[in-house]
């Protein structure tokens, strides 16, 4: 309950300010109702708060039919405000123009600025003798801009939709981008030192079955697997060298700016520095890091995320947590996540999600001995 009253808004959030300030344009009508008295001023209060409704309904309509039911009937506010209460309640219009331009489909936006005109041509029609005639050229003025305003509206809207749609094909080329980095890596350690490996394997068994009978050959096995394992080090830093590598420090500089952007504070606890973790794993971790915190900024409506970082015996745990609304079960499971698990299955990481009173991701990462001492970092 206090969850649904926390998150409840007048107006959807991306909106900003605007929807408030055009509230300003209802100051004429409501003193032309106040000046009112006995049952018309009550009339009229409760006409300008069924407005009121109408107006926040198509802020927040999500089907068309919602959408158009709301509209006729602000415009049939309209019409009794303009002829029951006074003339120039017909710039109300204003209100449903920005709104007509909100109409995708053509016929529907055509039939909405037939209405419009008719609502506003209406009272004219009833109450021609309540016309002053040294305000009709303004008046004309503005009854032009208003027919004419949903025009440019329906533009704007039509332009912001279509950068939107450019922004969505960006994020999956993005997407797609990371996902075959993440198979180039994933098939350039296979390829790479699969076979070494396999033979450091076999040749350890090797010696261990030569100790007991052949020292010598023994020793010349163990320096062949010294070598080996020389190459496949330097295979690696081949490898990681062709790689974007960024270290938790730099990408922690970007988290700060891209929460500051988007107005959630951040607050870092712990070390950032990790320099006896190696640099692949610095860089699939700032990539984790990078994943979760664009989770946060698009799905949490958090005010506060915090990033903690600690080295352990043997592993490294990386904490993000925000106090969000938390995820849904679609969530749970999305891309994002699917993608940190993927990167982590590389380094033999894993990540754990905690979803209540916002969400917490912890993500462990173990680091053995000896890849500190033969990391690509040392």
């Amino acid at each position: 309950m206090l969850q649904s009253i926390r998150d409840f808004r007048v107006f959807p959030a991306k909106f900003g300010f605007f929807p408030y300030v055009f509230l300003i344009y209802l100051a004429l009508p409501s003193y032309y109702v106040a000046v009112e008295h006995g049952w018309k001023r009550i009339a009229g209060i409760g006409l300008l708060l069924i407005f009121l409704i109408t107006y926040r309904q198509l802020y927040n309509s999500s089907s068309t039919k919602l959408y158009t039911f709301w509209l006729v009937l602000q415009l049939f506010i309209i019409i009794i405000l303009a002829v029951s209460f006074n003339l120039y309640n017909i710039f109300l219009g204003f209100f449903s123009a920005h709104f007509i331009g909100w109409y995708r489909d053509r016929k529907l936006f055509n039939r909405a600025l037939g209405l419009l005109a008719i609502a506003i041509l209406l009272p004219f029609l009833i109450r021609w003798d309540a016309i002053v005639l040294d305000d009709v050229f303004y008046s004309a003025i503005f009854i032009v801009i208003m027919l004419i305003s949903p025009f440019g509206i329906r533009s704007m809207n039509s332009r912001m939709e279509l950068e939107k749609q450019l922004e969505e094909a960006n994020e999956q080329i993005e997407e797609l981008v990371k996902r075959e980095e993440r198979m180039r890596i994933a098939r350039d350690l296979h390829d790479t030192l699969g076979h070494t490996l396999s033979m450091i394997t076999l040749k350890s068994q090797l010696v261990h079955k030569l100790i007991s009978k052949d020292i010598e050959k023994a020793k010349l096995e163990t320096k062949e697997i010294e070598r080996t394992s020389r190459s496949a080090l330097r295979q690696v830093r081949e490898l990681v060298s062709d790689m974007r590598a960024i270290t938790i420090a730099e990408e922690l500089i970007e988290t700060e700016n891209i929460l500051e952007t988007a107005g959630i504070s951040f607050q870092f606890e712990g070390d950032s520095k990790l320099e006896d973790v190696p640099l692949l794993t610095q860089n699939i971790l700032s990539m984790c890091l990078k994943e979760g915190i664009t989770n946060v900024v698009k799905h949490s409506n958090a005010r506060k995320c915090t990033v903690e970082l600690s080295q352990k015996t043997g592993q490294i745990e990386l904490t993000v947590y925000d106090n969000g609304k938390g995820l849904g079960e679609n969530t749970m499971y999305g891309n994002g996540l699917k993608g940190i698990n993927e990167r982590l299955r590389l380094i033999e990481g894993f990540v754990e999600v905690l979803s209540n009173n916002g969400t917490k991701l912890i993500i462990t990462v173990p680091i053995i001995a000896k890849e500190k001492k033969a990391g690509v970092g040392s």
